[in-house]
């Protein structure tokens, strides 16, 4: 029967059980994982103290120190397994590579699929069972080499065909394909991932354009994996042409809105026409804009809602942007007064009122204005700036309505209400009409 590894490695384990020599392998066993998980730890230390100076190098390492103690471990045990060998058999260290490597494989693994679909610190059900049968799939392989079975296996996936349309493929290179673009593809949104939060750090760089290069970067990026994951399983990219010019037609004629929503996200974000934080009035959408998307455009308006604008609305409609250059706004209210009223005074009286508002600008000034003379009194209005319109307009225009009212009770000055002049003509029979003397009837507030 053929001696599989496991077997032999059992049994020179055993043989070195009496041979001093072991007690070195075990010293460097210990020492490089310890060494590793140490060092490891200390530059997790030293990054976080420095994150402000080594943004750059601080990729996620809270996540990536448990990933970098097990690579720095494999590299010890590695290394001291080349250096001992040229003395003593190193059967120990031999058994101790596979695990230490499968191990660093799953962190590793573990790691990017967190930094990918994981970056808010919440993993999700389905990547908490995927990563338990990735670790399923890795240990089981583990076990294959250990035994001695893994030849086999290979051999056995290489025999076995199925067909693939005209052809027949093993299930060895069916097995690769898969491997090699799931590889590829990861690799490629992580890459995506820390581009897009390096980025974003760019304080000096425009959010819109931020997001355009973060979001064309992910895309470049998932072209090439995909790319070359195909060129990996060896399918000539020229078929792809073919393809290329269906899909061409098919956006041209079938995806119009679409199509152009997404140049229009993309047109947007490089003018710089509409940035996130903006104070946005687009057709009856009044609100604050939360997301810029390379299809559509979120609006929250200060009532809560959300409302989803297509990009190409954006491009051929009139869009009203409060906060474009200046993020200053104008308010206005409009108050009547009795005709009795000293106007100057009362002009004074709304400019002093409104600058006791903290949320209200000194500068601008508030201004009184007045607008005309009604049937009832004096129409005037408080001109007023705000320097924070996303936190609404409706609550200081409350306030300082409610404060110009308190102000005009205690001055007592009276806002007047309509008054009208009603005649009664009399109707009796056989006798012609007349007006009644005049009776003034006042209306009720």
């Amino acid at each position: 029967m053929k001696q599989n590894l496991l077997s032999s490695l059992l049994s020179d384990l055993w043989v070195d059980l009496f041979d001093p020599n072991l007690l070195w392998q075990l010293i460097a066993l210990i020492g490089s994982l310890a060494l590793g998980w140490t060092l490891a730890r200390a530059l997790r230390g030293r990054l976080t103290a420095h994150d402000v100076q080594l943004r750059v190098m601080r990729l996620g390492v809270e996540s990536f120190s448990r990933v970098l103690g097990p690579l720095l471990a494999l590299a010890f045990i590695a290394l001291s397994k080349l250096v001992l060998e040229q003395w003593i058999h190193v059967n120990l260290l031999r058994l101790a590579l596979p695990l230490a490597g499968s191990f660093a494989l799953i962190r590793l693994a573990f790691y990017v699929l967190r930094r990918v679909f994981a970056r808010g610190g919440d993993a999700g059900a389905l990547l908490l069972l995927f990563e338990k049968v990735f670790a399923t799939i890795v240990w089981s392989g583990v076990a294959l080499y250990i035994t001695g079975l893994w030849p086999e296996l290979i051999a056995y996936l290489e025999q076995t065909t199925i067909p693939v349309g005209r052809h027949k493929a093993s299930l060895l290179v069916i097995t690769q394909a898969a491997a090699s673009v799931a590889i590829t593809l990861m690799f490629a949104l992580w890459a995506g991932a820390a581009l897009e939060e390096r980025l974003m750090r760019m304080d000096s760089v425009h959010s819109s354009l931020r997001a355009v290069m973060a979001r064309m970067g992910r895309a470049v990026l998932i072209l090439l994996a995909v790319l070359i994951s195909l060129s990996l399983v060896g399918i000539d990219l020229t078929v792809l042409s073919v393809f290329g010019g269906a899909l061409g037609v098919g956006l041209g004629l079938g995806l119009q809105k679409i199509v152009s929503s997404y140049v229009s996200g993309f047109v947007i974000l490089i003018e710089r026409s509409l940035a996130i934080g903006d104070i946005v009035n687009i057709d009856k959408y009044f609100g604050q804009v939360t997301q810029i998307n390379t299809r559509y455009t979120v609006v929250r308006g200060f009532d809560g809602i959300e409302t989803v604008v297509p990009n190409e609305m954006l491009l051929s409609s009139p869009v009203q942007n409060y906060s474009l250059t200046d993020r200053s706004l104008r308010l206005a209210t409009r108050v009547s007064v009795s005709y009795k009223a000293d106007i100057e005074m009362v002009l004074k009286l709304l400019e002093d009122t409104a600058g006791g508002i903290p949320r209200i600008l000194k500068e601008p000034a508030p201004q009184g204005l007045l607008i005309r003379f009604d049937a009832d009194g004096f129409e005037l209005e408080l001109g007023i700036w705000i320097a924070d319109p996303e936190n609404g307009r409706g609550n200081v225009l409350s306030e300082l309505n409610r404060a110009i009212w308190k102000s005009f009770q205690k001055h007592h000055i009276e806002v007047p209400y309509p008054q009208r002049e009603v005649r009664i003509l009399d109707l009796s029979p056989g006798i012609e009409p007349r007006l009644s003397p005049k009776m003034p009837v006042t209306e009720a507030p």
